[in-house]
């Protein structure tokens, strides 16, 4: 019987080697590689290696992480079946993975039979649906929205918005940017009308609820 083939990509040796472990229990499967992060994966491909069925992907890593090179496998090898694997479990992470490339998203603490599970729906069905990817979905909209709205920001304005989210008075953020308080002020008034907030606790709130910044 002809083995489906694997490359696991992830930073964290000892769980990449217990993965490959777990993974040459299985008849059905083999490893192919281990590599630590996406740069090391284009060199995989440039060496011209044997394509893997499946890349299991971890999605924070050094170099290159998991959203990047899913773009770059999106971009230079289409045709690769990739399966996020993390700790990383939150719905904008799983967003971005899912429309970078990524074929379906597993947590690291996923029982031994449902990876298996997930492994063979990827590479014979195309995709591994599960109650968190659903979930994350059908939130699409509002995720499409922040980032909508974050775009609209020009550096100047992310600059005020990191300024904004600290104990700084706005004239403090002035001196900072080294501008004039009624220049702050035209930014304060334009990213407010941007993030659709109404005062400054109200900017700190929406920064904190998605993760723009560490709010000090």
């Amino acid at each position: 019987m002809k083995k489906k083939t694997i490359v696991i990509v992830d930073d964290h040796l000892l769980f990449a080697q217990s993965l490959e472990s777990l993974i040459s229990k299985l008849e059905e499967y083999e490893v192919l590689a281990i590599l630590k992060n996406g740069k090391e994966l284009t060199q995989y491909y440039l060496h011209k290696r044997k394509i893997p069925d499946l890349i299991l992907l971890d999605v924070k890593m050094p170099v290159m992480d998991g959203v990047q090179t899913m773009q770059w496998l999106k971009e230079n090898q289409p045709d690769q079946k990739a399966l996020a694997l993390t700790m990383e479990d939150d719905e904008e992470t799983i967003i971005r993975m899912l429309r970078a490339g990524a074929k379906g998203y597993l947590l690291k603490d996923i029982h031994p039979e449902n990876f298996e599970f997930a492994m063979k729906m990827v590479i014979e069905q195309g995709f591994y649906y599960s109650g968190k990817i659903e979930t994350a979905l059908r939130h699409s909209e509002e995720f499409d929205h922040k980032i909508n709205l974050e775009e609209k920001l020009t550096d100047k304005e992310r600059v005020f918005l990191k300024w904004a989210c600290s104990e700084l008075t706005y004239k403090d953020i002035a001196g900072e940017m080294g501008l004039s308080p009624k220049t702050v002020e035209n930014y304060r008034e334009t990213v407010f009308k941007k993030l659709e907030v109404k005062t400054r606790v109200g900017l700190v709130i929406y920064c904190m609820k998605n993760k723009l910044f560490k709010v000090e």
